[in-house]
């Protein structure tokens, strides 16, 4: 398996940012990896290390999570200023070409950079999410995110976890729990478990209208020359069936993906999603299209 170095870059406006990279050889397209709302560039350690060697990977922290800064402005926590700060590491690692990887939020932001970046992203992997969200899932996620919680143990912060979201992983063990927990968790200077993310990430995503972009189904569009593949949680009560339906429709060369038993969002580590992504990188390198 690749071992991975930290890489930092600078934003537009002046934070310090990280990502880690997986050395992989220069002859074949890199993957970005964009994490989701409250995430960050652990949750993709298990395909990184897969796809790492063959080819060049990087998992970022955005803004507000992980090993990046916190924000001076809160209200910099948006799609828009996320797509920025990842075209600002593309220019800083010199890629020109790439393969997206996105869940949830970092959907949303491969969707504003394809329109950003016009022919640079080479294919698509949208996890869990799509042009619409379903308002029910919105109202969850406003309804846990920047809550404060800190834990004595990596097993009280686990087993909270799983209450949490034993309905979206419900085939999981104690061992998958702590092995979430501890992607999304960090230990404090004072010994407690807490979340690893700036609890002011919430500010502008309880601002409805802020958790995406004014018009994503134009945002897929720019999509329209790249292989893409959706990938959804049939349990998901961000992605419908009726609207990852729509993206396939919409898309030339578009893959869906259903994933019966889990909910918002697969982890993408998931063996029935191996062979997809496979099949989305060699279309990928086959059919390099222009903007």
């Amino acid at each position: 398996m690749a071992a991975w170095q930290d890489v930092f870059w600078w934003s537009n406006d002046g934070l310090r940012l990280h990502a880690r990279e997986y050395p992989g050889a220069a002859d074949k397209l890199p993957v970005l990896c964009l994490p989701g709302l409250t995430r960050n560039a652990r949750d993709y350690d298990v395909l990184a290390r897969r796809l790492a060697g063959p080819r060049r990977v990087l998992a970022v922290d955005l803004r507000g999570r992980g090993e990046s800064a916190y924000a001076r402005d809160p209200m910099s926590y948006v799609p828009l200023t996320y797509a920025q700060d990842i075209a600002a590491l593309l220019a800083d690692r010199k890629i020109e070409r790439f393969v997206a990887v996105g869940t949830s939020l970092g959907g949303i932001v491969t969707m504003l950079l394809a329109g950003m970046l016009p022919g640079r992203i080479a294919g698509a992997l949208l996890n869990d999410v799509g042009p619409e969200i379903e308002p029910a899932g919105l109202a969850r996620i406003r309804g846990y995110v920047g809550r404060s919680s800190a834990w004595p143990t990596w097993m009280h912060a686990a087993r909270a976890v799983q209450e949490g979201n034993a309905e979206v992983y419900p085939d999981w063990t104690i061992k998958d729990w702590l092995a979430m927990a501890k992607r999304l968790y960090r230990l404090n200077n004072a010994g407690r478990i807490v979340l690893d993310y700036d609890l002011k990430i919430a500010e502008p995503f309880r601002v409805p209208g802020n958790e995406a972009g004014p018009d994503m189904w134009r945002a897929l569009a720019a999509l329209r020359k790249a292989p893409v593949l959706v990938v959804r949680g049939g349990r998901s009560d961000i992605l419908t069936a009726p609207v990852a339906e729509r993206m396939i429709a919409a898309l030339p060369d578009a893959e869906l993906l259903t994933l019966p038993d889990i909910g918002h969002a697969p982890t993408l580590a998931e063996p029935e999603v191996d062979a997809a992504i496979d099949r989305l990188l060699a279309r990928a390198e086959r059919e390099p299209q222009a903007a």
